[in-house]
């Protein structure tokens, strides 16, 4: 398997998965007669780079947007590259190089987080958070992981 716990597949079941979470936990918000606030920046920011503003239809277009992009990306990443080092700046000007297997690991755990914090702004305004857990999406075939189609 190499240095990394992932394979490609097995990212692309992550981003399937991830893709369908922010699709329930979007839903979960859009069902309040007043979105909370803070779980409306935070979806933005699961989807979108830094902290932009977007309205509910702005999160679901830019969700499809966001699932191709990342399938087209992991499409064509070679399983080679994992370990491939990347340049970026983050959002203090500060420059870093990570792994691009440690990147997409950060991405898919780092929407779950949020995700969490927006469950609990729902429930906290009365409402049903969103069910996102991955073996809750598997059990139910919500999703369909690469490994089910064998």
């Amino acid at each position: 398997m190499g240095d990394h716990l992932l394979e490609t597949a097995e990212f692309h079941d992550l981003f399937v998965y991830d893709d369908w979470a922010n699709r329930e936990t979007l839903g979960s918000i859009r069902s309040r007669e007043i979105p909370p606030p803070r779980s409306l920046k935070l979806m933005a920011h699961i989807i979108m780079a830094v902290w932009p503003e977007l309205d509910l239809d702005e999160c679901t277009r830019h969700l499809l947007q966001l699932k191709e992009i990342w399938r087209q990306y992991l499409t064509g990443l070679a399983k080679n590259r994992f370990n491939d080092p990347i340049a970026y700046t983050n959002t203090k000007g500060e420059r870093y190089s990570s792994r691009i297997v440690d990147v997409l690991t950060h991405v898919i755990m780092h929407s779950a987080y949020h995700r969490g914090q927006i469950a609990s702004d729902i429930r906290a305004d009365g409402g049903e958070p969103a069910y996102t857990d991955f073996i809750h999406a598997v059990r139910q075939r919500f999703i369909t992981l690469r490994a089910d189609k064998k």
